[in-house]
């Protein structure tokens, strides 16, 4: 079933094609706005001929002949009959400046539509040399689509969307990423001094509750300036709960007792993939609010714009990984950060007491 919008153009062009005079009515519409092939061919066709007399246009179809002539190079279908309809068609000429607006409007979601598309893309593929670097472009150049429209659409009391923000991204953790996971919490626990400069990674950032929860049981015995080693954080965890029947404390010792490389290193890859999760649910969110046509730009725009800032929060902690003071820089440039030897790892080594 055709859409609002398919209407839309067709009374435009009625109204254009009755009344040439009217095209100085459309404002700033342009044929790349029309969601219809052939409506947009026909509308450069009356924007490139000059118009024709008005009183000679009345009795005469030549011009109408003209435009059909125009256009049909690049919409064939196009004939003398459908013409004839969009003039029939068309309600009031003199309201050609609001269906413009329409068309304008449609064209609005559509570009928001595109655009959410392909950040999901962007977010989607971590094969690129610098996955976050991509997604952070191509969020910049969603920014300045709305800071574009914005300008294009006034606003009106009730701005916020009336679709139901979608829930975040469920977040598939395969083992290599949990690997990494439980790489981060065993080295952060060796090397304490570098992990109190890594304010920058948060809870959420992990795919597991129980590797949040263990994070934020290491950073507590660091920020208090306590002594940090295995069996402290086993206390830690003792004192949040965090041990159970199903997590015994020889099981959370196996899971942290293997340090290898540096916690930033590992930090900084978990962090990135809490970056790529956000773009692609900021992304779907984006997406819902263009799906539902009750929405007006200006609700759209100031919804992704609202969407985006959730991005900004998780993007400027990892500008402050990725970009350490000089302090924090002399220090990881004299440490080294060698990846793990062999496949990830499926079970926890057992730790290595001495008697």
């Amino acid at each position: 079933m055709p859409r609002v919008v398919h209407y839309a153009e067709q009374a435009l062009l009625g109204a254009l094609l009755l009344e040439p005079a009217r095209l100085a009515d459309t404002g700033t519409l342009i044929a790349t706005h029309f969601d219809n092939h052939s409506h947009a061919s026909l509308f450069t066709a009356i924007r490139t001929l000059p118009p024709p007399d008005p009183d000679l246009h009345a009795k005469d179809p030549t011009w109408l002949n003209q435009v059909l002539d125009n256009a049909r190079p690049d919409a064939p279908g196009l004939d003398a009959p459908y013409l004839h309809a969009l003039i029939q068609f068309c309600p009031q000429p003199r309201h050609a400046p609001a269906y413009a607006r329409m068309i304008r409007a449609d064209h609005a979601r559509r570009t928001l539509r595109l655009h959410a598309e392909r950040l999901t893309q962007t977010a989607t593929d971590s094969t690129g040399p610098d996955p976050a670097t991509a997604v952070l472009t191509r969020a910049d150049a969603f920014g300045r689509v709305l800071d574009d429209l914005a300008g294009q659409f006034a606003p009106h009391p009730g701005s916020l969307p009336r679709t139901l923000p979608t829930a975040d991204v469920v977040r598939q953790a395969g083992e290599e990423d949990l690997d990494e996971e439980r790489l981060l919490l065993a080295t952060a626990i060796a090397r304490p001094e570098e992990t109190q400069r890594m304010r920058w990674l948060a809870p959420q950032d992990f795919t597991t509750p129980l590797h949040a929860a263990l994070w934020q049981s290491v950073t507590a015995l660091v920020h208090r300036g306590d002594m940090v080693d295995v069996v402290t954080v086993l206390g830690e965890t003792q004192h949040r709960g965090l041990l159970t029947t199903s997590l015994t404390p020889r099981d959370l010792m196996d899971l942290i007792s293997m340090p290898t490389g540096s916690p930033e290193y590992w930090g900084e890859r978990i962090l990135q993939r809490a970056l790529l999760a956000r773009a692609r649910t900021v992304a779907e969110r984006i997406t819902a609010y263009t799906d539902d046509f009750a929405n007006t730009p200006h609700q759209l725009i100031t919804g992704s714009r609202r969407a985006l800032a959730d991005l900004t929060a998780v993007r400027t902690r990892w500008h402050h990984a990725t970009s350490p003071g000089p302090t924090a820089r002399a220090a990881r440039a004299g440490a080294t950060a060698p990846p793990r030897a062999g496949p990830p790892r499926t079970t926890a080594p057992a730790t290595r007491i001495s008697r």
